[in-house]
């Protein structure tokens, strides 16, 4: 394919303090570059250059295209591109938030960061915390326009730590709540009562997910706390289906048309968003999962009826799990209603506490401390 692989062993190294070191974003060929090294970590579900397409293919996609993804690396500002080696890499990906404080709501951007990543004849040396200390005060300001509806501010940032708790957190990315459900898979049930998703159905879903999450927002902005929130919209899911549909076509020769699954009447209804994840081949230890994007349960109450419908929901999921030969189905954060409803239901299942991996982490920018944060919707939607 002609990637591009500079030779650098001849390059005396500067120490991580340096001042000739600084964040940019990298050429086309340094940022194939970036895939090329990063792929042993993020892409051993798919032959090196099924990745990297994946890689390019997931620029063009909705979030991502129009600037909405954004390469970084560390590098020597005293050496030409193309030939200065990558130092250290990540990106950020803007996402649509809401911040709701004394009965008020605004709109604006957070960029998730993502696939930090420094090859391991460079680790120990400093550079991937010289990254994240020159990132974290520039994405405070970054694509941030009063003109643009919605990006006049950037409130926070976000990461989701596959490292433990300590180290993003050194640098102001503060741990939340990182819990979830993990139901095994199973064969399928009567699936009579509940409706398959599929594309045509999210758009409207989503729409009226956003008006049930501002009005939760309002509430919750009496009680004098900040609440944040990442928007669960259209655009949000079409990038993890995008990335599934991929990954799944290049793994199984065709991709899933269920994205999940909803039952009940209009204002009692239950309904789930899913993705499937593929982190490695198709084996235990690989950790590939079928994750629950958003679950919405419109009359939030713990009763019968609602756990009649969430079982019917999951045991939808864990069958799908099952034809894609995935680990386990999991719910991000559940409620004090979900945990209740999810006993009720009687469904096996385990309850995990995260902390060494996906750990939700949030840098606020604003007035206050992350302890007077109450991040709402923490759910796999927002994780990137």
């Amino acid at each position: 394919m002609g990637e591009y692989a500079p030779t650098n062993g001849s390059i005396d190294l500067p120490d991580s303090k340096s001042p000739s070191l600084y964040l940019t974003n990298p050429t086309p060929e340094e940022k194939l570059e970036t895939w090329n090294l990063n792929s042993v970590n993020w892409g051993t579900a798919l032959p090196l250059p099924d990745y990297i397409e994946r890689e390019r293919y997931l620029t063009t996609v909705p979030m991502a295209e129009n600037g909405g993804i954004t390469h970084w690396v560390l590098v020597d500002r005293d050496l030409p591109p193309n030939e200065r080696p990558i130092l250290a890499s990540c990106e950020s990906l803007r996402k649509p938030v809401l911040v709701s404080k004394g009965g008020v709501i605004t709109e604006g951007i957070t960029h998730g960061v993502g696939s930090v990543f420094s090859q391991p004849k460079f680790r120990g040396m400093g550079y991937a915390s010289r990254m994240l200390k020159e990132l974290a005060p520039i994405l405070k300001t970054w694509q941030v326009d009063p003109n643009i509806p919605g990006h006049e501010s950037c409130p926070f940032s976000i990461l989701y730590s596959d490292i433990g708790t300590k180290y993003y957190a050194k640098f102001g990315w503060a741990t939340f709540p990182s819990t979830h459900f993990a139901f095994p898979p199973a064969d399928s049930t009567s699936r009579t009562e509940v409706q398959p998703l599929t594309y045509p159905d999210i758009p409207a879903l989503c729409a009226k997910d956003e008006e049930y999450l501002r009005k939760e927002l309002a509430t919750a902005a009496q009680d004098g706390k900040t609440h944040v929130a990442l928007i669960p919209n259209h655009d949000c899911m079409q990038w993890h289906h995008m990335r599934e549909d991929f990954v799944t076509s290049k793994i199984f020769g065709k991709s899933p048309t269920i994205k999940g699954a909803i039952t009940g009447e209009e204002g009692s209804r239950v309904w789930a968003i899913w993705t499937r994840a593929f982190y490695g081949p198709l084996v235990l230890k690989s950790g590939n999962t079928f994750h629950i994007l958003r679950l919405v349960i419109e009359d939030e109450t713990d009763s019968e009826e609602n756990a009649k419908k969430l079982k019917s929901i999951l045991q939808f999921a864990q069958a799908e799990a099952k034809e894609w030969q995935l680990n386990h189905v999991d719910v991000w954060n559940p409620s004090d209603t979900l945990k209740a409803l999810v006993k009720r239901a009687g469904l096996e299942s385990k309850y995990v506490v995260r902390d060494a991996e996906s750990i939700a982490s949030l840098m606020w920018y604003g007035e206050g401390s992350t302890e007077d944060i109450n991040w709402v919707a923490n759910e796999k939607f927002g994780w990137c």
